[in-house]
């Protein structure tokens, strides 16, 4: 990944202090008497220093501290990425305001891969206005699908504060890694005639190459709205049999049988 991260206009972080609580008392219910008393002193250090390598040091110690286990109420969250999220957030919020955003980045940026992994995860809860967008913008060029999938998947983040052309690429490289697309937030309310043309585009492209079509790219496709030039394009593959089986169920009420 690109170790630079583009500047943006210095704003302060409005946290959802609300889900970060919520998410504090799930863990404490989950962890052991170890884990427990090493997550209170670790907190307690936090409080004492909120510097970037205090919070850089208990990020590193919870890989050894904090079990890797479900969370129980969470799908797609585990203990450890609770923890290192609930650490960001405790920093963050004992920072300056203009500080708060540069020091996120230095921590993005310090991050190994795990890290940034709940550090993307958790940006809807450290970020409600987008003032991350640039971080989650330099992000998202990552080949690692691990840490692109906790950008795109199971969160908001992208259908709430990227641009319109910024989401279709998010929801073109999820395709392009074989992600299950079915997960990525918002994208119903993101659809319309131009993301049909990039996703018919898409489709055309695999068929010619003679590549197995992206599972779940007719996902990505709003079918009521097609174009008329987009209805003839499946129609056609329709009628040549060229579609993935599957495809035409949800075709079926849009294109004439």
């Amino acid at each position: 990944m690109n170790s630079h991260i583009a500047s943006s206009p210095t704003a302060a972080l409005d946290m959802r202090h609300d889900c970060l609580a919520e998410r504090q008392q799930a863990l404490i219910a989950q962890l052991d008497q170890a884990e427990l008393q090493w997550w209170q002193q670790a907190l307690a250090r936090l409080g004492q220093s909120p510097d970037a390598n205090t919070a850089a040091l208990l990020s590193s110690q919870c890989k050894r501290r904090i079990g890797d286990r479900a969370m129980l109420d969470d799908k797609g969250w585990s203990q450890l990425q609770v923890a290192r999220a609930l650490l960001l957030a405790q920093v963050l919020d004992q920072q300056p305001e203009a500080e708060q955003l540069p020091l996120l980045r230095q921590l993005f940026l310090w991050g190994d891969d795990q890290e940034k992994v709940a550090l993307l995860k958790a940006l809807d809860w450290l970020d409600s206005h987008g003032s991350c967008l640039e971080l989650a913008l330099q992000a998202g060029r990552t080949s690692n699908s691990q840490v692109f999938a906790a950008l795109a998947l199971d969160t908001l983040y992208p259908s709430r504060h990227y641009p319109e052309r910024a989401f279709h690429q998010l929801v073109l490289k999820a395709l392009g890694m074989g992600l299950d697309v079915s997960r990525l937030r918002g994208l119903s309310e993101r659809q319309g005639v131009a993301l049909n043309q990039l996703a018919l585009d898409l489709l055309d492209e695999q068929l010619a190459a003679a590549r197995p079509v992206s599972g779940g790219l007719y996902l990505a496709i709003a079918f009521n709205l097609l174009s008329p030039a987009q209805h003839q394009r499946l129609l056609g593959l329709s009628r040549q049999q060229c579609l993935p089986p599957g495809w035409h169920e949800h075709l079926a009420g849009h294109l004439p049988t």
